[in-house]
């Protein structure tokens, strides 16, 4: 054993004497490793363990070790690292800025099925062959998603999504490129006066993101209730309240689905309600929810504006038989206000590509549409439309025809 294997069994064995959680209390293993690391180097120099070559370097290793996810805990500490994902023992990727690489590191299969139990241990969710999929929030926000064989074909396959906090309001997001600062002013205004928003875009586009910058926006006196099937959100106002979803128990019980969430959302006295991503029927509770006065946002997989609005016509027939789209196209119209798509341009950067306004009209079963903003090249410039509920921006004080023609 070299010396950092001597440092991490006796560090391993003290946090078992002592009873500490590695994952709950970092700063007392971090005290511990300390201590351990000072009595090793007054042994090294009576020659009766190994000297470590580099201290500094082997606090940091065992550390991960032990309170951290070992060889990919670099990656984790790496902001410029956006997300990590293993398709093999010897397959680690990570993306940088939206540049997908190949790492140099490489585990063992063991190695990849202790770090996905150390990362499930506070989650509470569990993984077997009955429960191949996995999706689960880690304690410093990243999102973990595991898939494990059969389902795949040889090997586990981890995803962990991490949180990169670049932009915590819209001002963030034109700092960053992805909007320009008259579009921006005119959804933040958006937001404050109350309209309902949909943000579409691909994966990887920044929804979760530009959901995030958008309730930047909403008043501080408002309640938010944020609804996710994990935790991503991280809302910085004084008032939230967050829910998740839960998987079923080994009997099969006990399941909390995304439609359940939006439902008790609505009793617990929401001024704003969001919700982070729609896949299926829940879509129908969305719109009752919103239909019932309550201002709301949330994300969509969706290729355009147009086909965010199509499909968010779509899901909620999914709900049952009695669910017509004589009901749902109309209630669509009237209660999204707003899109806003986005996507990746060729180097990867995270672009509003659109923002499209609702006015509440249908055509032959097709929701209308207002060109808002579009892009023109690298930027993106005005269109000739305007969105819904003109007389809010009034109340508010807001000049919506100023604001709009800034953006020319």
């Amino acid at each position: 054993m070299d010396g950092v294997e001597i440092l991490e069994t006796e560090v391993r064995a003290l946090i078992r004497r002592r009873g500490l959680d590695p994952l709950r209390d970092r700063r007392g293993v971090q005290a511990l490793v300390a201590d351990v690391l000072a009595d090793y180097d007054e042994r090294s120099l009576l020659g009766s363990v190994p000297v470590l070559p580099d201290p500094p370097a082997a606090l940091k290793a065992v550390l991960d070790a032990v309170a951290g996810l070992g060889p990919l805990q670099r990656y984790l500490d790496d902001p410029e690292v956006e997300e990590i994902w293993i398709n093999a023992p010897e397959q680690v990727f990570v993306a940088r800025r939206g540049e997908p690489e190949l790492t140099t590191t490489i585990l063992t299969e063991g190695q990849v099925r202790d770090l996905v139990e150390q990362m499930l241990k506070t989650s509470g969710r569990r993984l077997d062959l009955s429960s191949p999929f996995v999706d689960a929030s880690l304690p410093g926000g990243e999102r973990l998603h595991v898939v494990i064989p059969d389902v795949t074909r040889r090997h586990w396959a981890v995803n962990i999504r991490k949180y990169v906090a670049r932009a915590r309001d819209l001002d963030d997001m034109v700092t960053l490129g992805s909007l320009t600062p008259a579009a921006a002013s005119f959804l933040d205004a958006a937001v404050r006066v109350g309209l309902n928003v949909l943000v579409a875009g691909s994966t990887q586009a920044g929804k979760t993101t530009m959901l995030g910058a958008l309730a930047g926006s909403i008043p501080a006196r408002e309640r938010i209730v944020t609804c996710e099937e994990v935790f991503e959100l991280r809302l910085l106002h004084r008032d939230v309240v967050g829910l998740q979803c839960r998987q079923p128990s080994l009997e099969g019980t006990g399941e909390i689905p995304l439609r359940r969430l939006v439902k008790e959302a609505l009793r617990m006295r929401p001024d704003r309600i969001v919700v982070g991503e729609v896949r299926e029927a829940e879509a129908l509770d969305l719109l009752v929810a919103l239909n019932a006065g309550v201002p709301g946002m949330c994300t969509l997989h969706a290729n355009s504006a147009r086909e965010a609005i199509t499909k968010l016509c779509t899901l909620p027939l999914l709900a049952g038989e009695n669910v017509s789209d004589r009901f749902v196209v109309p209630t669509v119209a009237g209660s999204i206000d707003v899109v806003v798509h986005l996507g990746l341009d060729a180097r990867g950067r995270r672009r509003v590509l659109e923002v499209v306004g609702v006015p509440g009209r249908v055509e032959n079963g097709v929701v209308e549409l207002a060109d808002l903003f579009h892009r023109q090249g690298e930027t993106l410039v005005r269109g000739e439309g305007y969105p819904p509920h003109a007389e809010r921006f009034a109340r508010a004080g807001i000049d919506l025809p100023a604001l709009l023609r800034a953006g020319r």
